[in-house]
């Protein structure tokens, strides 16, 4: 769902009508798990198309010692509002798929509480022309605090043909013999 959403604003990133970035959680890479994750990479896509947003990362890159230093998750997030907020931009697309794929279990904290929190700040920011798609697994945490900021929500959870299309990709996977532990299960398996 995800890469048509995000296909569809690459067109209108295209005719210079908006500005996009994205970014995947998954829980087998370390590094897409959190906010400090996050963060950094919504900021390298939008200052890579905006000479503006170029402008305020690259203040940022000096301020801490042309890299030299770390800066903080509070700091990112800072720069992040700073390039949101700058006046007449055209549209802002920020598209994150998988939250349910940060943890939530180690830190207080923890690393989905805090882009969570992210979440919330964002929209608290009441931007007009700022577009925020998350999409999740229903777990009750990220509904409880995601539920009270959106105006649009759409369950594909249980959806006759969001659970066929799993359906058929499982069946794919498994009658193409092509994984190998696949290979070794008995016909009735």
């Amino acid at each position: 769902v995800s890469s048509t959403i995000i296909q569809d604003i690459k067109a209108l990133c295209e005719a210079g009508e908006a500005s996009m970035a994205y970014f995947y959680f998954d829980f087998r890479n370390a590094n897409k798990q959190g906010l400090h994750d996050l963060v950094p990479s919504l900021l390298t896509q939008l200052s890579a198309r905006s000479s503006l947003h170029c402008d305020i990362l690259s203040k940022l890159y000096s301020v801490h010692d042309s890299g030299k230093e770390q800066p903080s998750d509070s700091v990112l997030t800072k720069c992040l509002k700073d390039m949101l907020t700058l006046p007449d931009q055209c549209p802002i697309y920020l598209i994150m798929d998988a939250l349910d794929e940060s943890p939530d279990t180690s830190g207080f904290p923890s690393a989905r509480e805090r882009v969570l929190q992210l979440l919330k700040e964002l929209i608290d920011l009441c931007l007009p022309n700022l577009h925020i798609c998350v999409m999740s697994r229903p777990e009750i945490d990220i509904q409880d605090a995601i539920v009270p900021l959106t105006s649009l929500r759409v369950s594909l959870h249980d959806q006759t043909g969001q659970k066929g299309d799993i359906a058929d990709y499982v069946r794919s996977v498994v009658y193409s013999n092509s994984e190998r532990i696949i290979r070794r299960w008995k016909k009735e398996d």
